[in-house]
């Protein structure tokens, strides 16, 4: 049984490329659902909308790329959520490709940016360090953590909605999500032009908030992954400096108590956390046998 898909795109102030976007999606997925989410435009995106025939959603103020996000995700109609971006970055003619691979049985795949992509070279390092560091916290390779472009199971795409922040860090948080919750993912490689217009994205303030999303995450979902190495290097640090005054002076001082101590409390706090983090497997587990119930009857 075919999937139904739909497309939602984000837009703030975005009228200069929105219409040859919304023509190219047309032209390449003629029977989908197109959302348009309005986030507090200032423009003519809703006359463009209107005059394109697209469904909108408008905030009353901008709330953010994620908000915005989340209100296409809960107002959509289809079991397949597409996310693209309107600023011409995210070419229509990709999403055969990124469907293709989706039926292939992944439940998200993700647009991955090449080499030739110009999304500045700031922007490609940070995204590639940030791209190693959630790789190693969950433990699969991430080609692309921030790319916006990707199609979704919509079911197990709301499910973390609640996890999704308002900002840019929406692609961070949804893609370590999937990986941890034991969802498959895979990649496609596309190619970006240069967007048009200008960038809403704030690329030190936002780099710090994609930082501390990864570690919010990680200790979510896989929290000894950062307290174990805490730990340990809590209880290196005190065996060296215990090791240097017991040869000094011949003797154990506090400090070195005080490092045994805190590598003994941040490894049974990770622990705990560990044993926390397990409910958030719960809902999922019920979810898929109340389906399987369904399918029998």
């Amino acid at each position: 049984m075919g999937h139904s898909v739909s497309v939602i795109i984000p837009a703030r102030n975005e009228a200069a490329s929105l219409p040859s976007c919304l023509r190219g999606v047309r032209n390449t997925l003629p029977g989908c659902e197109l959302i348009v989410v309005d986030d507090g435009s200032t423009d003519d995106t809703a006359d463009i909308c209107a005059a394109h025939g697209v469904r909108l959603v408008a905030h009353p103020y901008a709330m953010g790329n994620g908000a915005a996000i989340k209100s296409g995700a809960r107002a959509a109609r289809g079991d397949v959520l597409v996310f693209m971006d309107a600023d011409g970055q995210h070419k229509p003619e990709d999403l055969p490709a990124l469907l293709a691979k989706f039926n292939e049985g992944y439940d998200m795949v993700v647009g991955a940016r090449g080499d030739g992509s110009h999304a500045g070279v700031h922007r490609a390092v940070a995204n590639d360090l940030f791209s190693r560091m959630a790789s190693w916290m969950v433990r699969q390779h991430i080609q692309d953590l921030t790319s916006g472009f990707r199609v979704v199971n919509a079911d197990k795409f709301r499910k973390f909605l609640y996890l999704l922040p308002n900002g840019f860090s929406y692609p961070t948080t949804i893609t370590m999500s999937f990986f941890r919750a034991g969802f498959s993912v895979a990649y496609v490689p596309i190619q970006t032009p240069r967007r048009i217009g200008r960038s809403h994205l704030r690329p030190l303030r936002d780099g710090v908030r994609f930082l501390l999303i990864i570690i919010k995450i990680g200790t979510l979902y896989s929290p000894q992954r950062l307290f174990l190495p805490v730990s340990a290097a809590f209880f290196l640090t005190g065996l060296a400096y215990y090791a240097f005054t017991y040869i000094e002076f011949g003797r154990f001082t506090n400090m070195s108590a005080l490092m045994f101590i805190s590598a003994i409390l941040t490894f049974l706090i990770g622990i705990v956390s560990e044993q926390i983090s397990a409910l958030h497997y719960k809902d999922i587990d019920v979810h898929r046998e109340s389906i399987g119930r369904s399918e029998e009857s």
